[in-house]
C-alpha cells in the first residue's frame, strides 16, 4: 500500500469540489488530521503558520515556514502540485494569506486549529464568517477508500497480535503501570508509529472507562479490561478492547459479561447499509437492557476510525444517519458496575455491501489467565 492509495490526488479536486458545494470561499487547514487528510503531509503543530489554503475557485497553495519547506516539499503533498508559499521570519504569513484570499465572506478552518491561528484569521478576514472545515470534509472522510480499509485493517491485525501477548503480561501482583509498560512497548513493535493510548483497568478500576494505568496491584480473582491503540507510520489507527480475568472472576462478573458478549454480537450483526447508527447503537443497549444491565452501559455503543481514533460517524442514541459501504467504526458496549468490577468488548468494523467486516479477530470470549 502506499500513499497514493491513502492519500490520491484526486482527494484535492474533491474537497474544492465540497467547499463550492458548501457556499465557503476556501477551507484553511492547519497542522492536524484535516491537512493530513486531505495532502498527506503529517506537519508538525508549531508557533510558525504551516496552511493548506484550498480556495473555492482558485489554485489551492501550501503556506508554509521557510525552514519547514524541505519537509513539506518531501511529504505526499508534493504530488499534488501545489504552489508552495514559503514566507520569512520577518513576514506575516497571516497577511499574506489574507492579500491572496481577498474579499472572502466565508471560510472553513480546520477543526484542531489552534485558538491562536483562527483569531489571527479573524483578525486578517475581518469580514469573513468562519465555519468549521469538518462540515466540508464529514461526508468525505466518512466514506472510507479501499484503500483506507486495508490500512484500517493492517492497524487492526496490528493491534490483535499485541492482544495475543496480554495474557502472558497479567499475573497478580504486578501493577497495572508495568503491564501497561510492556503493551506499550508491543504496541510500537507490532508496528505502529505511536502509542495513543494503553488502558488496564483492574478490579474497580474497570468501571471507569476511560481509566488510563495506575500504581494499584493487580489482584487474584480479578477482571482486567485492556484497550489498547496507536497510529501506524500510514496514519491509520488501531483501537481495540478486551477483558481478562487474573483466575476465576466473580460469579455476578461472569454472568454479565455473557450479556455484554450477546450485546456486542448483536450490534456488529446489524451493520448493514442503510440502517440508521443508532439503531446499531440499540442492538447493543436493548439486550444489556433486557438483562438488567441498562444503568450500567454509560457510553455510546462507538465512534468512527481513520487517520483520528474518534472521528464521525458516532454510533449512539439520537444520530439517525444511515450507514453506506465505506464507514468503519468500533463497536463497543459495555457494563460497569461502580466501585466492584466492569467489561468491555471493542472490534472495529466496515460497513459493507453485504454487512459488517470486523476488523479485530481476536477472540471474545472472557480469557482467563
Amino acid at each position: 500500500m502506499t500513499s497514493s492509495d491513502l492519500y490520491p490526488v484526486s482527494r484535492l479536486a474533491a474537497v474544492q469540489e465540497a467547499t463550492a458545494k458548501a457556499g465557503l470561499d476556501a477551507l484553511l487547514l492547519t497542522p492536524g488530521p484535516d491537512l493530513r487528510y486531505v495532502s498527506g503531509y503529517d506537519a508538525k503543530p508549531l508557533e510558525r503558520l504551516t496552511c493548506l489554503v484550498v480556495p473555492a475557485a482558485a489554485e489551492p497553495y501550501m503556506m508554509v515556514p521557510r525552514l519547514e519547506l524541505p519537509a513539506a516539499q518531501a511529504s505526499p503533498a508534493r504530488r499534488l502540485g501545489l504552489e508552495f508559499v514559503a514566507w520569512d521570519e520577518t513576514e506575516d504569513p497571516y497577511a499574506i494569506a489574507a492579500a491572496r484570499l481577498g474579499g472572502a465572506a466565508k471560510v472553513g478552518l480546520a477543526d484542531r486549529m489552534w485558538a491562536m491561528s483562527s483569531l489571527r484569521f479573524r483578525e486578517v478576514l475581518p469580514q469573513a464568517e468562519q465555519v468549521l472545515a469538518g462540515s466540508v470534509l464529514r461526508e468525505l472522510r466518512m466514506r472510507k477508500s479501499p484503500g483506507e480499509v486495508a490500512a484500517l485493517r493492517e492497524a487492526g491485525e496490528a493491534i490483535d497480535g499485541v492482544h495475543r501477548l496480554v495474557p502472558g503480561l497479567l499475573r497478580a501482583g504486578r501493577t497495572e503501570r508495568e503491564v501497561g509498560r510492556d503493551i506499550a512497548e508491543a504496541i510500537l513493535a507490532s508496528g505502529h508509529a505511536t502509542v495513543d493510548f494503553v488502558i488496564v483497568a483492574s478490579g474497580p478500576n474497570g468501571a471507569s472507562p476511560h481509566h488510563d494505568v495506575s500504581d494499584r496491584v493487580i489482584q487474584a480473582g480479578e477482571p482486567v479490561v485492556v484497550d489498547i491503540g496507536g497510529q501506524l507510520h500510514n496514519g491509520y489507527c488501531s483501537d481495540s478492547t478486551r477483558t481478562y480475568s487474573v483466575g476465576e472472576p466473580p460469579a455476578d462478573f461472569a454472568a454479565y459479561y455473557e450479556v455484554l458478549r450477546r450485546a456486542q454480537e448483536a450490534a456488529c450483526l446489524a451493520v448493514r447499509p442503510g440502517v440508521s447508527c443508532e439503531s446499531i447503537d440499540a442492538a447493543a443497549r436493548d439486550v444489556i437492557a433486557e438483562a438488567g444491565y441498562g444503568e450500567h452501559f454509560i457510553h455510546r455503543t462507538g465512534h468512527g476510525i481513520g487517520i483520528e481514533t474518534h472521528e464521525e460517524p458516532y454510533i449512539v442514541a439520537g444520530n439517525g444517519e444511515p450507514m453506506e459501504a465505506g464507514f468503519a467504526f468500533s463497536v463497543e458496549p459495555g457494563i460497569y458496575l461502580a466501585g466492584r468490577h466492569g467489561a468491555r468488548i471493542e472490534d472495529i468494523v466496515v460497513c459493507t455491501e453485504s454487512g459488517g467486516e470486523r476488523l479485530n479477530n481476536t477472540p471474545r470470549d472472557l480469557v482467563i489467565v
